[in-house]
């Protein structure tokens, strides 16, 4: 594969049809200063418009090269508090598969995948009129997708057949996370199934060495909590994300590592590390952020933060240690009318191997512009970006 993509949350369980208009351009890219790894970067125009065409629709639309994310929410379809949503999906290299395996990438057993589908789900709210809302969430998703070698994998590996796949997720979430780089005001608390069905199981690379379930199931849940102090406007940000999984495989795999936390729903971040440079069987990551104000008109702050995980890895992609861990340092820089802002970071991967050892240098920057003035709540904006990965694609060429 050629690269990763982001597109901006798009397929993973929204938890609710997000009541507030909103226009938002997202860039993120995650650069390493050793070693070569697939382009880790996002880029995407995000809207959000409630009254679409009728008061109780809400069309949700994200857009990335070669890439587009869409879904019709319809509130109180199937009961006073029980919202509906229809989505499409589909573009270029949404299904690439990158091949890291102990600190390096194998371009030889990497290749490109391009797909789409079409979802339906349901959003039940347990607690009308609480400032903190709980959904339930009932998704269903049915997906196709082809594969292609890329220009360098190798031409004794054989791809993996077309596939068709449904997925099925149920959830409950409390709270939520606005779809900015730094919300000053979250919480969740969220636990999560979810199973992917393929209509065959298959072998596939040198020799039938790796296979692709038919069925791989996934559990996991999320606690965070994201406040800014109203006097002095520091921001901190804790997070604990675990989970485990039944017959995963590479498709199916928690993947760790990166810097870039609007690239997922569920972003597993570790500074200093490949975006997706661990592949898990079952984890447990813990987080922690923290912004410092510098200037008296908060347009500059120190941003610090760290993560560890605990990783339990997938057979054939194990690395020497369990514990991984990262740090990272940055600069964020605040517009005066707050339309757009600016986060450049350096990381350091403690346990990362490459190979002069183990650490692992990055730098990655972080963009936001707001088009729309959003309206920053408590609330989660519903979609996950890790599908489209047309963006790093057309970065590949500069490389």
């Amino acid at each position: 594969m050629a690269g990763i993509l982001a597109l901006g949350w798009s397929l993973n369980a929204p938890a609710q049809i997000d009541p507030y208009k909103r226009e938002l351009i997202q860039l993120g890219y995650n650069q390493p200063l050793q070693g070569k790894a697939p382009i880790a970067a996002y880029g995407f125009y995000y809207l959000n418009k409630p009254e679409f065409f009728r008061t109780n629709l809400t069309l949700r639309l994200a857009v990335a090269p070669v890439y587009l994310d869409g879904e019709l929410g319809i509130a109180q379809a199937l009961g006073e508090h029980t919202d509906a949503g229809l989505g499409l999906f589909g573009g270029g290299f949404a299904e690439s598969y990158s091949e890291i395996r102990g600190g390096q990438w194998l371009r030889g057993e990497s290749f490109t995948g391009h797909g789409g589908g079409v979802s339906a789900s349901v959003y039940h709210l347990f607690n009308p009129g609480r400032q903190i809302p709980l959904y339930g969430v009932l998704r269903a998703v049915a997906r196709g997708a082809v594969y292609d070698q890329d220009s360098e994998t190798a031409a004794n590996f054989r791809l993996p057949d077309n596939v068709t796949s449904f997925d099925f997720r149920a959830g409950v979430r409390l709270g939520g996370n606005e779809p900015l780089i730094l919300p000053p005001l979250a919480m969740e608390l969220s636990a999560w199934y979810e199973a992917q069905l393929r209509t065959q199981e298959q072998d596939y690379g040198f020799n039938g060495d790796r296979q692709l379930e038919s069925a791989s199931h996934r559990f996991w849940g999320r606690a965070m909590l994201t406040y800014t102090l109203p006097r002095l406007k520091h921001r901190f940000a804790l997070s604990l994300t675990s989970g485990v999984s039944l017959h995963a495989d590479r498709f199916s795999a928690y993947r760790l590592g990166g810097m870039l936390p609007l690239s997922s729903e569920f972003p597993l971040a570790l500074p200093g590390y490949y975006y997706q440079e661990l592949s898990a069987q079952s984890f447990t990551l813990f987080g922690g952020n923290y912004t410092l104000p510098l200037d008296e008109g908060q347009r500059w702050s120190l941003n610090i933060m760290g993560a560890s995980a605990y990783v339990n890895y997938l057979p054939g992609l194990e690395e020497p240690r369990h514990w991984n861990s990262g740090v990272s340092g940055g600069v964020v820089y605040r517009s005066p009318s707050d339309s757009w802002q600016l986060l450049v970071a350096y990381g350091y991967g403690l346990g990362a191997q490459r190979s002069g050892g183990h650490g692992a240098h990055t730098i990655g920057a972080l963009v936001q512009f707001d088009l729309g003035g959003t309206r920053q709540r408590l609330l989660n904006p519903g979609e996950n970006p890790n599908r489209s990965r047309g963006l790093g694609r057309l970065l590949q060429i500069f490389r």
